[in-house]
């Protein structure tokens, strides 16, 4: 009995002896905070934990920034590529004739519609695109260290495809939100959803056409995801590569590489992002069937009613919306990437 009450002795008086460790080493830190709060933060920053993070934490932002700031271009785009629909020879609205009917139509600020849910996918697609390549880069780079080599661009090329499907495989019930939304003021007034944000749209899809719907135009979306990321992440980073021993400054070689990323992107992913826009979009007719089977029915069908040259509708509004989105994207990443180096 008393070698049992000693036992237990012991193991309070090591419960408490722990306790004052932790309480002495929080207090060292809080110490430490106060009296040097730059290098406290530094250490914190370089914890295994927020080395492995920040760049999932700095793309998000970044990518929540550059979305704020073009969110209207993105709404011309949407509208300009669901105009004249199934007819070839249907109306070609402009982006002025696009922006006049919607300030016309309503206030300067239904530009802005769907931000909520453009924000929301930027915290789920662009955090895990970015915070995915940058992860994949780094394994690359040591894996290529390892033998003695650089990494070229098969293998960037290989980190932007890879993070880019994955990372909209994740986004996509966002990304179908922002669609949802950006095309109910097409319909007729007694027809639009009027979702109050991007909670309401999701919610409401889900429970009336199923949590499976969220992922309606998941496979373009994923190949558009991983054509854009192949156009912007790859080239941005050998277009960096390739300028680094240039007579330009940091600042210019990031500006010119995120610039000729932004236009490989615009290239490469648009004939996808009109397909996905397109399936996102449709609502069942009359005789209860979509319009579009799926991604090859509605590029098969695009090609035949409308002529092949319809995917590359609104090009130059695309590329003004892609461009300066990977410009801002890649540039904030880049300089929270040296603020928390």
């Amino acid at each position: 009995m008393s070698s049992t009450v000693d036992a237990a002795k012991r193991k309070v008086d090591e419960a408490s002896l722990a306790a004052q460790d932790v309480a002495a080493d929080a207090s060292a830190a809080a110490q430490k905070v106060k009296d040097d709060p730059k290098g406290a933060t530094q250490d914190f920053l370089h914890t295994p934990f927020m080395r492995s993070a920040l760049p999932f934490i700095n793309g998000g932002l970044a990518g929540m920034v550059a979305t704020t700031v073009i969110q209207p271009i993105d709404m011309i785009k949407v509208r300009l590529q669901l105009a004249g629909e199934g007819v070839k020879t249907g109306p070609k609205p402009t982006p002025i004739t696009v922006t006049r009917e919607i300030i016309a139509a309503g206030k300067v600020m239904d530009l802005y519609t769907g931000l909520s849910a453009g924000l929301l996918r930027q915290a789920v697609y662009t955090t895990a695109r970015l915070g995915l390549f940058d992860t994949f880069i780094g394994q690359l780079k040591t894996r290529a260290e390892a033998k003695g080599n650089k990494i070229g661009f098969g293998e960037r090329a290989t980190a932007g495809l890879s993070a880019g499907g994955l990372a909209a495989m994740i986004g996509n019930p966002a990304d179908l939100a922002l669609i949802r939304m950006q095309s109910d003021g097409l319909k007729p007034k007694d027809k639009r959803a009027n979702y109050r944000g991007v909670g309401d749209a999701l919610a409401r899809i889900a429970k009336t056409e199923g949590v499976g719907a969220l992922w309606s135009g998941a496979y373009p979306t994923i190949v558009r995801a991983m054509a854009l990321n192949f156009g912007q992440l790859a080239f941005f980073s050998e277009a960096k590569s390739q300028l680094k021993d240039t007579s330009l400054g940091p600042r210019a070689q990031t500006l010119t590489a995120s610039a000729i990323a932004g236009f490989f992107a615009s290239f490469f992913s648009l004939p996808f992002d009109f397909v996905k826009t397109r399936l996102q979009k449709q609502s069942k007719g009359p005789d209860g069937k979509l319009p579009y089977k799926g991604m090859i029915d509605c590029f098969g069908k695009v090609i035949k009613d409308e002529g092949p040259l319809r995917f590359y509708r609104g090009f130059s509004t695309y590329y003004v919306r892609i461009a300066p989105h990977a410009m801002v994207t890649l540039i904030v990443a880049d300089y929270l990437g040296f603020l928390t180096k």
